[in-house]
């Protein structure tokens, strides 16, 4: 059975809408100050009829900027919500990925590799930031496996649910670098985007679509 969570646009929401808001602010400060203007001008001295045009012009181009804004707003979240239906072309079809990144969810995340030889180490893992969370020595054998890690950080707390990327510094028992793979393949079953990002699931594995690097009808 394939599922398909709804798009998270929350954040993209709010930073519109202050957005929106602040242009509105401006109008109606405006169109106030200009009418009070208006109301209070000395009627043997009355407003230069150049500056009250100028003021008009301003007028509109706030009146413009807050229309401009609102169509920007729709045009942005068809293309996003285009995109996200893009994605469920995934569901079905075999797609081959970098693994390096994957979900902490429920204290839990996993990533499958391989590795030629014997090797050991050490690993780091980074949050979507970029910046290490967790990290120590390690010890490989060769073939494939999976690490696993709880969500503990360095500091000894618990990481948020989220993605993570892991990255291998590991060298063979002559002391030369092995390069630890980190690649998945398999039939996508469902596509989540409650992350903010569109996370396909293969089985087990969890990876975002960015790391996609090719995608297949099922043999």
């Amino acid at each position: 059975m394939t599922t398909v969570s709804p798009t998270s646009s929350a954040s993209s929401q709010t930073g519109s809408a202050t957005s929106q808001a602040g242009l509105i602010a401006d109008y109606e400060l405006f169109l106030s100050i200009l009418t009070t203007q208006i109301q209070n001008q000395d009627p043997l001295d009355p407003l230069d009829s150049a500056e009250y045009t100028n003021q008009l012009v301003q007028y509109s181009s706030v009146e413009q900027a807050i229309k401009q804004n609102q169509n920007l707003e729709e045009i942005i979240a068809s293309l996003t919500s285009n995109q996200s239906m893009s994605y469920v072309s995934y569901i079905g079809n075999e797609v081959t990925a970098d693994a390096s990144t994957t979900t902490l969810s429920g204290s839990q995340a996993s990533w499958s590799y391989n590795v030629a030889e014997d090797a050991t180490g050490t690993f780091e893992i980074r949050n979507t930031s970029g910046s290490i969370v967790y990290s120590g020595d390690i010890e490989l054998a060769a073939g494939d496996g999976t690490f696993y890690w709880n969500g503990q950080t360095d500091s000894g707390q618990q990481a948020v649910n989220g993605l993570y990327t892991i990255s291998f510094n590991v060298k063979d028992a002559s002391s030369r670098p092995e390069t630890v793979k980190t690649t998945v393949s398999g039939i996508v079953d469902s596509v989540d985007w409650s992350s903010g990002e569109a996370v396909l699931k293969v089985g087990s594995q969890e990876f975002p679509v960015s790391s996609v690097v090719s995608v297949a009808r099922p043999s």
